[in-house]
């Protein structure tokens, strides 16, 4: 199975803008550019989409893991705090900071938390997160 999303860039670095989408429509021409991932403006960016990302597939992780902890139908209400900073001279995603409430009348707190633990650990974006990229380039100069 593979899913599909894009981006289109135009301009420089500061006053360039682009749009985002993605191959199911749920986005379509989302805009995004410095303002929106530097400063205030309207818009999307990277880091966003990667925390929303990060939070619904480790909730989707941790609803298979308290299933089998024996806690039916939990709510699992999940953030994904996602940090970029400069560094080296350049800007690096540094951190993806989870915050779950998992709530689940009557069942063992200790196995719910191992069950996050579980799920932080082999959810596929948190895996994705440590994997080597690979890339295509076409140059049209």
């Amino acid at each position: 199975m593979k899913r599909k999303g894009s981006a289109v860039w135009t301009g420089d670095f500061r006053t360039g803008k682009g749009a985002i989408s993605t191959e199911s429509g749920a986005l379509s021409n989302l805009p995004y550019g410095f303002n929106t991932r530097f400063g205030d403006e309207k818009g999307t960016n990277p880091e966003e989409l990667i925390g929303a990302a990060h939070a619904s597939c480790f909730s989707m992780a941790l609803s298979v893991e308290l299933s089998k902890a024996g806690i039916a139908h939990p709510r699992i209400e999940t953030s994904a705090t996602v940090e970029i900073g400069q560094q080296d001279g350049g800007f690096t995603i540094t951190s993806s900071h989870l915050a779950v409430k998992i709530t689940a009348q009557g069942a063992d707190k200790a196995a719910a938390q191992k069950a996050a633990e579980t799920a932080k650990k082999n959810c596929p974006v948190s895996k994705l997160l440590k994997a080597d990229i690979t890339m295509e380039a076409a140059i049209d100069v």
